[in-house]
């Protein structure tokens, strides 16, 4: 089976060819393509994703980048066996262009069309670089958009424990950064410089919500950076950035770890996996692998290149519907504020 998988959920235009035996298994798959054309550098003059550009720029680069993959993977669109794409959730104008290319090429070709749900091909991209990996397991999925954690009971059956209140973490990391004057994308600059810093210099509020919650909140304690920010330069002191930034990164990653663990030890799971553009950030991952090793849990996590967003977890989703069976009709929408259920 060789599945050509199309993401273009926000401002990168990816396409992946992925190979598999037929097998349900992660040890079946193969990558031979994971192309991507980035729009960072396209939005960061407006210090975000300016969403009429992104779809604007995808009708630009789908074809050229769908080319590019099928000659990096040596196949032609003859040897492809389905198309499968994110239809949610994103910027919907982005989400349409590569949701109606994937359907043209089903078309075109006579395969199978499958539509995935973007927080979900978060996950598997775990299964791309552990192929021993296997449910029941917990997975943390974060990002700009999403803070969701979820048991993954098996293959396609899940359980969401939590999910964002308002600001995802990702979210939250790229308005503070703006407040401290950093760059865009907020995450990897706050990554770098808070390296430099005191994580324990400002002890800014970690939102836990009520008890047992498993919900994240991130809104409050972006303001909290805000204001003190705000009251430092109004009594007419210099801000230490280093400080600042390890200090917000700290209460982030403190709620992210302490919840991912306790819904771990209420599932009984050995494994916990990180997903998503923050699954990148190195104290995110220093602390869940020091912690969950006094808890006797394994970490998973994908490469850099696979926590952000990419076509071979939507590849990898769609590899596992069609092995079941699954495909979907080619009017299923783009649903902008689409759920995991």
């Amino acid at each position: 089976m060789i599945m050509l998988g199309i993401e273009t959920s926000c401002d990168e235009t990816a396409v992946a060819v992925l190979e598999g035996t037929g097998e349900p298994s992660p040890r079946a798959l193969k990558l031979r393509s994971n192309i991507i054309a980035s729009q960072i550098a396209l939005h960061r003059q407006f210090g975000g994703v300016v969403p009429e550009v992104a779809s604007r720029r995808h009708v630009e680069t789908i074809i050229p980048v769908i080319e590019k993959a099928l000659s990096e993977a040596d196949v032609s669109l003859s040897d492809i066996t389905a198309v499968t794409a994110t239809h949610g959730p994103g910027l919907v104008g982005a989400v349409l262009v590569g949701l109606s290319a994937a359907k043209a090429l089903a078309v075109a070709l006579s395969i199978p069309f499958i539509g995935v749900n973007h927080v979900e091909a978060h996950m598997y991209a775990n299964f791309i670089e552990h192929p021993g990996l296997r449910p029941p397991f917990v997975c943390l999925v974060v990002s700009g958009g999403h803070s969701d954690l979820v048991y993954l009971k098996d293959y396609g059956d899940y359980q969401v424990m939590g999910r964002t209140r308002d600001d995802a973490a990702g979210e939250a990391f790229d308005k503070v950064a703006r407040t401290l004057g950093l760059s865009y994308p907020g995450g990897p600059a706050i990554d770098g410089v808070a390296r430099e810093g005191n994580p324990q210099a400002v002890r800014f509020p970690r939102a836990y919500l009520e008890k047992g919650s498993y919900d994240f909140s991130f809104s409050g304690l972006k303001t909290s950076v805000v204001n003190y920010v705000a009251n430092v330069e109004r009594e007419g002191n210099e801000i230490f950035v280093p400080d600042i930034a390890a200090s917000f990164q700290e209460a982030v990653v403190d709620v992210l770890v302490d919840k991912t663990l306790r819904a771990a030890s209420e599932k009984a799971v050995t494994t916990v996996a990180l997903a998503g553009g923050v699954a990148a950030n190195s104290r995110l991952r220093q602390e869940f692998s020091k912690r969950a090793q006094r808890k006797d849990l394994d970490v998973k996590y994908p490469s850099p290149v696979l926590c952000t967003d990419n076509a071979a977890m939507v590849a990898c989703v769609g590899y596992f519907q069609a092995v079941s069976g699954k495909s979907s009709s080619l009017d299923l929408p783009a649903v902008p504020n689409l759920h995991l259920e």
